[in-house]
């Protein structure tokens, strides 16, 4: 693939992460989202600059799991 087309790809996939976890989406589609434009920015040698960009988010996946209530006991 182009670099080209792998940066647009790779830029893609980030917003479409980012535009699942503001719709409300399982933040599962986020992480997939990100992780492919990791991988796509692998097979293009741009790893390096995407990855920053990938942890960042894959961090706040965290953070908003740890956040998350579990589960609300039911209202009476």
């Amino acid at each position: 693939m182009p670099e080209k087309d792998a940066h647009e790809r790779i830029q893609k996939l980030l917003v479409t992460g980012d535009n699942r976890l503001k719709q409300g989406v399982a933040p599962e589609k986020a992480r997939e989202s990100y992780l492919q434009a990791l991988e796509v920015a692998r097979e293009a040698g741009l790893e390096e600059s995407v990855r920053p960009l990938v942890e960042v988010r894959l961090a706040d996946l965290q953070r908003l799991a740890r956040e998350s209530p579990r589960s609300a006991p039911p209202e009476a």
